[in-house]
């Protein structure tokens, strides 16, 4: 009879599925030994075909479990009591957490080994796991999420004649090098768990809320409809220099670009905060998570000096043409407010990164109030035919598509589309989730 079960033995009668949740714990702690063939008690009871169950357990591993643990496993045969036993001797993994491939990067598939019981790891654990194996590139390490879809990327890809298969998937940096998917990948995929939060303020502070919106999804989701937002609300303001008439945005469009770029591209993922956009009356503040890294400072980036806390996201916008040289942004931003004497301000703390950009058309003797009733039937014009437009495109409209097209909150585009029913211009179809708008005929 052998000494008890201990952190780093366990004894099975025979072969059972709970066999790969010790397998898993094992390599995810300290490793130990697993001896088939002997009871919990520690009586040897033997087994008959070592060579059959040593088979047996090596498909099960190869094809249960998460990423290729089998250079971690050795097989071998003692004869205790005269009696045959598998000894299977499991070594700490060095590509933890290792996990049941059904179950995914959670604690229901992730197992570690406490006390004699091999136990679901916490998330705090899983995390932590791979924090130690993939180093502190956020980008490279495992997503706890390997359910994605990536409907809006392929969309994007496609739209820049880009390809997006298999092979793209592990030269981007979004599958690793046992085809799991890591943290670039999520940000991409269409359940990024990261948002975009968005306001608007009647003055130049934030005593008076006009709209708020946030929004989720893939990345490219996010930077399309904010940009979208933001630029409904960069009016135009016209100047005569004698007959002639010349038209500028209160915002340099190429300045609103850069600055949403820099704060989705740089940003720290490794918090759960969101990028926060105020626009008041006076300018547009976009706040983003994570300072400048370690040893720069904001003089250096000012100069060109660019080192990306995120270069695999980088890299794929820079392919998508959705940024050029590295460096640049700052500097476009700057270039863009050279004419004016209201210029751009940078702010850095040690964890954030906010961009001002000021309002060319606002003066401080201003009197601040809400927009006319004029200017508001104008508006309201445009974002009616903006509706009737994709009704038209698409024969149809749901209220959260009239939302993300306009960049307005769920009160106000409600209010417009029963206002257009109303006048005749569209027919509501269908009831609660399932309502949408057509064309009236």
């Amino acid at each position: 009879m052998l000494n008890l079960e201990s952190e780093t033995v366990e004894f099975k009668r025979t072969i059972t599925e709970g066999i790969k949740k010790d397998i898993i714990a094992f390599a995810n702690t300290a490793g130990g030994m697993i001896y088939v063939g002997i009871d919990d008690d520690g009586q040897v009871l033997g087994v008959n075909d070592v060579d059959g169950l040593t088979l047996q357990i090596a498909n099960m591993v190869r094809d249960s479990i998460k990423p290729d643990i089998t250079t971690c496993i050795h097989y071998d045969t003692r004869e205790l009591e005269g009696k045959q036993v598998l000894a299977i001797e499991i070594q700490r993994g060095v590509n933890r957490p290792y996990y049941l491939a059904k179950k995914g990067l959670r604690p229901e598939g992730v197992y570690v080994r406490q006390g004699t019981a091999s136990a679901p790891a916490t998330e705090s654990a899983i995390k932590m796991m791979i924090k130690e194996t993939s180093g502190d590139s956020f980008e490279d390490a495992r997503s706890l999420e390997q359910n994605l879809t990536f409907d809006t990327v392929k969309k994007e890809f496609a739209l820049r004649n880009v390809a997006f298969g298999a092979p793209q998937l592990r030269t981007l940096g979004l599958i690793d090098t046992d085809g799991t998917y890591t943290n670039l990948a999520l940000l991409l995929s269409d359940s990024c768990p990261y948002s975009i939060k968005l306001a608007t303020f009647l003055g130049k502070n934030q005593e008076q809320f006009q709209d708020r919106r946030e929004i989720s999804g893939s990345l490219f989701k996010q930077i399309v409809e904010c940009y979208e937002y933001l630029d409904l609300r960069n009016e135009r303001s016209a100047t005569f220099e004698g007959l002639y008439r010349t038209d500028k945005r209160n915002y340099p469009p190429e300045a609103l670009r850069e600055a949403l770029m820099n704060a989705v591209v740089h940003r720290d993922y490794s918090y759960s905060a969101s990028i926060q956009v105020s626009v008041y009356s006076d300018r547009i503040e976009i706040l983003s998570v994570g300072g400048l890294l370690p040893g720069i400072k904001l003089e250096d980036v000012l100069l060109g000096l660019s080192i990306c806390r995120n270069p695999h996201l980088a890299n794929i916008f820079y392919r998508l043409d959705l940024i050029e040289a590295y460096g640049t942004g700052l500097k476009k931003i700057t270039d863009a407010y050279a004419d004016i004497d209201q210029k751009p301000q940078f702010l850095v703390t040690g964890n954030a990164f906010k961009t001002v950009l000021p309002n060319r058309s606002f003066t401080s003797g201003e009197k601040v109030s809400a927009p006319s009733t004029a200017s508001t039937k104008t508006n309201n014009k445009e974002r009616e035919g903006t509706i009737l437009s994709l009704a038209q495109q698409y024969g149809s409209i749901t209220r959260q598509q009239a939302e993300g097209a306009l960049g307005l909150g769920q009160t106000a585009v409600g209010n417009l589309l029963k206002q257009m029913v109303q006048e005749g211009a569209l027919s509501k179809i269908g009831a609660g989730r399932s309502t949408h708008y057509a064309l009236a005929k």
